[in-house]
């Protein structure tokens, strides 16, 4: 099943409104590349900002997390309709990150996904192995189990990113084996647990994907775009990764 790829960029905490000028070449650049769809997540001070800019343009802007509930007192906290509201059409739950530094768990991940469902924004799942634990052979059982208790039980509009721990913002690119045995074991879970549609799901890597190494890693069967981090900062660089799909 041919699945459209999706370049999503993860700002992580970095930007002001001076870099507005990154998203304006963006725009333009994705104009260039049809084959691809392309998203930006920046913080939260600039989500509402960037959604005006890059209305009625090729990308898409997601928020980097939400809470799980749609109000109340949970200082600091920003709820998915809060981002739709604001022009956002997707946002990133689960990050590694947000698990090891915010000690999310998988049902709180879930709890956030089904919050993007309530306020129709599109859920980027993310799951992924420490070191130790693909040190230890576990990498299967941790994607499973991640998978098991951060989706949501029924079907909805998701997209999974696989994002090795290790290789996050190190440096260190997992193999091309590595990557497709990953990817296919996450495609037969996704088939398993949603039958054909399943198939439809779209799998991203993210995890220290550079201009360098795109066209090998985004060339690998399963793998379905990137979610990029530091190299979506700048604008020549996201674009050169996009430009595999040209």
């Amino acid at each position: 099943m041919a699945r459209r790829p999706l370049v999503a960029g993860n700002w992580k905490m970095n930007g002001l409104q001076a870099s507005a000028g990154e998203l304006t070449a963006i725009i333009a650049g994705a104009r260039g590349l049809p084959n691809a769809d392309f998203m930006i997540c920046p913080p939260a001070t600039l989500v509402a900002r960037f959604a005006a800019l890059a209305q009625g343009s090729r990308v898409a802007i997601g928020g980097q997390d939400c809470h799980a509930e749609p109000a109340g007192a949970y200082t600091g906290d920003i709820a998915a309709e809060m981002l739709k509201d604001a022009g956002a059409s997707a946002v990133i739950v689960g990050h590694s990150e947000r698990r090891h530094y915010h000690g999310e768990t998988d049902a709180m991940v879930r709890a956030k996904a089904l919050a993007a469902r309530r306020a129709g924004l599109l859920a980027i799942v993310c799951i992924g192995e420490t070191r130790a634990e693909r040190d230890a052979g576990k990498t299967h059982t941790i994607v499973r189990a991640q998978l098991d208790g951060s989706l949501p039980d029924g079907f909805f509009d998701f997209v999974v990113a696989y994002e090795p721990v290790w290789a996050i913002g190190t440096g260190v690119t997992p193999t091309k084996d590595d990557v497709f045995d990953v990817h296919r074991f996450i495609r037969e879970q996704l088939s398993t647990r949603y039958g054909d549609a399943g198939q439809g799901i779209r799998i991203l890597y993210g995890g220290s994907v550079k201009p360098a190494n795109a066209k090998e890693l985004l060339g690998i069967d399963n793998v379905d775009g990137a979610l990029v981090g530091g190299a979506s900062l700048k604008a020549d660089e996201f674009l050169a990764i996009a430009a595999v799909y040209r």
